[in-house]
């Protein structure tokens, strides 16, 4: 599933479109992407419009066109965002489509967990006002971190990380990266943390979103060298650190992966 680099990466792939007018709209009505969404509508809000900006969030996507339109995007499973040329006709799983007259705008989601957001109207939507502050943002303080542990403190640690709620764009991989490079144990109840485990939790998180911005979600260019990101895929994935083999376990629902010599 993208996780927030992967979303912004995703995000700048329309940016060829920016200041340019919607030609036509094509989309595959009834699709489980548009649940919730007058299709009909939609379309024809967006025929016309011209493309104004973007912006990522967690794992949400926001596009604003001309005349008070907003479109969300969230790209679930398998969804992917791209820039196809002039004349280009949707395939089976391209259920958006938002044609100009040099380039067409693609949304394609083969399995269908992605969703589409829309709104008409100066005001900001609640899908979007709504979301928690960014890791990367100075409103993601310790102290909110701490209170939410506190909070959840019969939860694993590596499933507290995947609450978007309270680490908005935290997929899988992130949550093994973040608790790797702090030196945690992913099993460890989120109530057993000290506060030298929640700062260095904290701080973690905040670097590792920041670089994984920079990086995979500048141009999907690969993160550091030296982070579990490139061993945790491998089958015999071995930690970077001290050449051991990782562990394995399900925690939260989610494949976990961890280095039982430094992660305790």
């Amino acid at each position: 599933m993208p996780e927030l680099a992967e979303v912004e990466f995703y995000r700048k792939e329309w940016d060829a479109g920016l200041r340019k007018k919607v030609t036509r709209v094509e989309l595959h009505a009834g699709k489980r992407i548009f649940r919730g969404i007058k299709v009909k509508r939609l379309a024809a809000a967006l025929e016309g419009a011209t493309y104004l900006n973007s912006e990522a969030q967690a794992k949400l996507m926001c596009f604003r066109f001309s005349g008070g339109v907003w479109l969300g995007i969230h790209l679930g499973m398998s969804g992917q965002l791209r820039m196809e040329l002039a004349g280009f006709t949707p395939e089976k799983h391209d259920h958006l489509v938002l044609q100009q007259s040099a380039r067409a705008l693609v949304f394609s989601d083969p399995r269908q967990f992605g969703r589409v957001h829309f709104h008409e109207g100066r005001d900001v939507p609640t899908w979007w006002a709504k979301l928690p502050p960014a890791v990367t943002s100075p409103e993601f303080t310790l102290e909110r971190v701490s209170a939410f542990l506190k909070r959840h403190a019969r939860l694993a640690v590596k499933a507290a990380l995947l609450v978007q709620t309270a680490f908005p764009g935290v997929g899988n991989w992130m949550a093994d990266e973040i608790l790797w490079q702090a030196r945690i144990d992913p099993r460890t109840l989120c109530g057993k943390l000290s506060k030298k485990q929640i700062q260095a939790l904290w701080e973690k998180a905040r670097e590792i979103c920041r670089v994984s911005l920079d990086t995979i979600g500048k141009d999907f260019s690969d993160p550091p060298e030296d982070w579990l990101i490139h061993q945790r895929w491998t089958s015999k994935g071995i930690c970077p650190r001290h050449g051991v083999q990782l562990k394995t376990a399900t925690i939260g629902g989610r494949t976990t992966r961890w280095c039982a010599r430094c992660q305790h």
